[in-house]
């Protein structure tokens, strides 16, 4: 059966994808000593390599070591050791497809308890009610901290590459660092990075520039902006639409749309206004506006699961249909649905009515799957997701003791360096 979703798509940079299903960004958590890709993450990605899709983005890996999401997270700076990056980007284009890795700084949204740096726009922590004790409280970022972020994002951009990697994508959506500085709701700054759209975009524009500066032509350039925060008087999709434009002359590839924050976890279908329940495809209905203005090519991520619903997303205009916890669950649901089969097995739905909560669930959820994968085995998507959440909540217990001692050791060598010099 022949079909648009088969057919290759041809990127700004000159590459070309060998069809338009992408594995979108899941974070893994799978990090080795040293906080590296070793032999769960490689084979995690030669699974996913295999199944078919046209490319596999990669979870956020970190541009700051002293910055993560969780303590078993990726960092790739200029101290890190190239060779297991290399093999990771190997076993991701074991199958044909491309390979791009995900860069990302959470700015504030850091665990409590995680050593390090908690970075802001401005000094307004993550507000999850009764849960937001569980992250630590922001800093605001000084100029200074700004600029020393734009040229991290460079380096790991540029040791993507040299690791192999096809592109990287710059995370700016889900309310990470970057989606902070874009939303008027967490950036309050009074500067040349706050107030108007314009300066609260600044840093990302910068950072494009310094990465497409980084890099050679060739090197795909892509951004994952929300298509909206679902958090009223936050970031929208006029906002997307204009900032779309800005990043259109700055030789981006292609803009992934999703949505939503730890805030407001739209990415898992529970949004904080209740405007996109939709069982699959959470945000084409914005997707549909952006793309009839939009001068780049737009992926769509959130919920897809099935053949016909990738088939709608394409229809409406989007050039890449991005899916994650599906092919967490079905790795091979490409070629799958190259005949004609569709997947025999989805994740069992969390729907308490603590929406923060349930969206820790649901993540946890997925990671068991990716591990089970990692290990050659099935994914086992009908596991409890309190008996998933509390394993979950073990091996971050575990991995954040051993992030500490990595940490310590390489802020030593650090001065060690530096005294030295």
């Amino acid at each position: 059966m022949t079909s648009e979703l088969f057919s290759p798509l041809s990127l700004p940079c000159g590459r070309a994808l060998g069809n338009r299903i992408a594995k979108a960004a899941m974070e893994e958590n799978l990090a080795d000593e040293g906080q590296l890709p070793g032999r769960h993450l490689l084979a995690l990605y030669r699974r996913w390599a295999a199944g078919g899709t046209g490319l596999l983005i990669t979870g956020n890996v970190m541009v700051h070591a002293e910055a993560l999401t969780g303590p078993a997270g990726v960092v790739l700076d200029e101290a890190a050791p190239l060779e297991p990056f290399a093999e990771w980007a190997k076993a991701g284009k074991s199958g044909g497809g491309a390979m791009w890795m995900q860069i990302n700084h959470p700015g504030r949204q850091v665990q409590a308890g995680m050593p390090g740096v908690v970075w802001g726009p401005s000094a307004v922590g993550v507000d999850l009610g009764r849960h937001s004790s569980r992250f630590g409280r922001p800093d605001a970022m000084t100029p200074e901290q700004i600029e020393a972020t734009v040229t991290r994002f460079a380096v790991t951009a540029r040791r993507a590459e040299e690791a192999g990697f096809d592109g990287v994508e710059i995370h700016a959506a889900h309310g990470y660092l970057l989606s902070q500085f874009l939303s008027p709701l967490v950036n309050k700054r009074t500067d040349a990075w706050g107030g108007s759209l314009a300066n609260r975009a600044r840093m990302l524009l910068d950072i494009v520039r310094a990465v497409r500066a980084a890099v050679s032509p060739s090197f795909g350039v892509g951004v994952k902006l929300n298509s909206a925060d679902f958090q009223r008087g936050g970031f929208d999709a006029d906002d997307a639409r204009q900032v779309i434009e800005m990043l259109a002359p700055l030789g981006v590839d292609l803009v992934e749309l999703s949505g939503g924050s730890y805030e407001s976890p739209a990415m898992t279908g529970r949004p904080a206004d209740e405007r996109t329940q939709a069982r699959e495809a959470y945000f084409l209905d914005l997707a549909k506006d952006l793309v009839k203005v939009s001068p780049l090519p737009l992926m769509l991520t959130g919920g897809i699961t099935r053949r016909e619903t990738a088939e709608k997303v394409l229809d409406s205009g989007v050039a890449l249909v991005g899916m994650g916890t599906a092919l967490a669950v079905t790795p091979d649901l490409p070629d799958r649905w190259r005949k004609g089969r569709e997947a025999d097995r989805h994740l069992r739905p969390v729907s308490w009515s603590d929406k923060a909560l349930a969206s820790a669930a649901t993540m946890a959820q997925v990671r068991h799957q990716m591990r089970r994968l990692a290990r050659g085995r099935m994914s086992r998507p009908g596991a409890h997701p309190v008996r998933a959440l509390l394993c979950e909540q073990g091996r971050q217990r575990r991995a954040l003791r051993r992030y500490r001692t990595w940490l310590t050791a390489s802020r030593h060598r650090g001065a060690t360096t530096s005294r030295a010099a």
